[in-house]
């Protein structure tokens, strides 16, 4: 796919969802269009309504970085949104494409996240697969363990909609994120086989990236109910990992002496193996040393 036609797609996207009230210009009674019309985002963004047009059908593919910023600002976009626009009007022959080489994850990562006796984290690739888990993670959710698309099993998977209490939230936030990382992707693949499977099953998938959000949240609180343990409002840290491309290490905490803080000191019990019992042959040995006469 053209990266121009990406781009025109994105500006009428977007245009659609700001309102002419947002920006200060009357709403009007007899609008065909939602959003703004694109006579009104040339006008806030100081250039013609000819050359804004040529944006959004790819006729332009070259926007000066100014260009880009006043547009920017007429459809209010934050900054993860600004650089996933102006990614979108690279040349195509600037673009990165992804290696086909498979993700993997360090053993020192592998390594530090199992230290952790009860602090779920795990390592998502640059698609949200789970390339590591620690044993929290997998008694979180089994759906967290390695080789599992994260978001995939979020839109198709029925018992995540009973695991998130904020499944509708979480979502919008998946898509957003999956969004900023994939404007550099050409034609990746894998990225358009996870898209392509979505649309086809998931109507909610379907209305949110069409939407076309961007934002790549690295912190917050999620809201989750463990059929063991209960609900769980938990902290959540992202963290890119040095020197793995698009690899997020995710670690859920909560707050000291908080109730989801004792529900998860519960799970961490629950995930902890049993310890080692004595085998027929070390009672055998025991005994006999026991019974052994002095030397």
């Amino acid at each position: 796919m053209a990266t121009a036609s990406k781009l025109g797609d994105y500006l009428r996207a977007r245009r659609e969802q700001v309102r002419p009230e947002d920006v200060g210009l009357p709403a009007g009674e007899r609008r065909r269009v939602p959003g703004l019309r694109r006579e009104e985002v040339a006008l806030l963004a100081g250039i013609s309504a000819e050359y804004y047009l040529r944006l959004e059908q790819g006729r332009d593919r070259h926007p000066s970085d100014q260009v880009l910023d006043s547009i920017a600002g007429a459809l209010r976009l934050e900054t993860d949104a600004r650089v996933y626009m102006r990614t979108l009007a690279r040349s195509p022959l600037t673009a990165t494409r992804r290696s086909s080489r498979p993700e993997r994850v360090s053993a020192s990562v592998q390594s530090l996240i199992d230290g952790w006796p009860t602090t779920p984290a795990l390592v998502h690739g640059r698609y949200m697969t789970t390339l590591a888990a620690n044993p929290m993670a997998i008694a979180l959710n089994p759906l967290f363990a390695p080789g599992i698309n994260t978001l995939r099993a979020a839109f198709l998977e029925p018992e995540m909609r009973e695991f998130y209490r904020d499944w509708d939230t979480m979502t919008a936030k998946a898509v957003a994120y999956l969004r900023s990382v994939s404007a550099a992707a050409v034609d990746d693949p894998e990225l358009v086989r996870l898209i392509g499977e979505l649309s086809l099953h998931s109507e909610r998938f379907r209305t949110l990236w069409a939407r076309q959000d961007v934002r790549q949240k690295t912190s917050g609180v999620t809201r989750l109910l463990h059929p063991q343990v209960g609900p769980l409002d938990l902290h959540y840290e992202k963290l890119a990992l040095p020197g793995a491309p698009g690899q997020m290490l995710i670690a859920y905490h909560a707050e000291p002496g908080s109730p989801t803080g004792e529900r998860l000191q519960m799970l961490a019990h629950l995930a902890a193996p049993p310890p080692p019992t004595r085998t027929d042959t070390d009672t055998a040995a025991a005994a006999e040393a026991v019974q052994a006469p002095d030397q």
